[in-house]
C-alpha cells in the first residue's frame, strides 16, 4: 500500500454521513479531488526511470523532468495525510511505488538498452583483411 492508497483507505474508513455539517463533507470532497490530481502520472508509464512520478506536481525544466519523481515523496499527498494522522514509522512502512519490470523484447529488435550493453568496436577488432595501407591502430 503507497501513500495515495493509505490516504484514499482513510477517506473510506471515516465517511461522512449526509447529516454531517457541509463544512466536513466539503473537506473530504476536497480531498479526494486532491488525490484524483496526485496520481501516478500514466504518461510516464513506459519511461523506467519516471514511471512512479506524481501527475499532479507537473513538471519543471526543459527536459521537462517530473516534479515528484515518486508518488510517496509528492508534498502535496504528504500534507494531505499529515491532516489523516499520518506518522514517521507509517510512512517508513508504506510501500513506494515500484518501477514496473522490463519485458525483454520477443521480436528479435534490440532496443536501446540492449545496444548500449553491447561491447564497443575498437581498432584492434578489425580483421586484417579489412586493414588498408595506412592502417593505424
Amino acid at each position: 500500500m503507497d501513500l495515495h492508497a493509505w490516504i484514499t483507505e482513510r477517506l473510506d474508513q471515516n465517511e461522512v454521513p449526509w447529516k454531517q455539517p457541509d463544512g466536513i463533507r466539503r473537506r473530504v470532497e476536497a480531498d479526494r479531488r486532491i488525490l484524483a490530481r496526485h496520481r501516478l502520472d500514466p504518461s510516464r508509464s513506459g519511461d523506467p526511470m519516471y514511471a512512479t512520478a506524481c501527475e499532479g506536481c507537473g513538471e519543471w525544466g526543459e527536459f521537462e523532468y517530473p516534479g515528484s519523481e515518486n508518488l510517496n515523496d509528492c508534498p502535496e499527498l504528504l500534507d494531505l495525510a499529515h491532516a489523516h494522522g499520518l506518522t514517521d514509522e507509517i510512512l517508513a512502512g508504506l510501500d513506494q511505488p515500484q518501477t514496473p519490470e522490463r519485458k525483454p523484447r520477443t521480436d528479435g529488435r534490440l532496443g536501446l538498452s540492449d545496444i548500449l550493453a553491447t561491447r564497443p568496436i575498437t581498432t584492434s577488432d578489425v580483421p586484417a583483411a579489412l586493414r588498408g595501407t595506412n592502417w593505424k591502430p
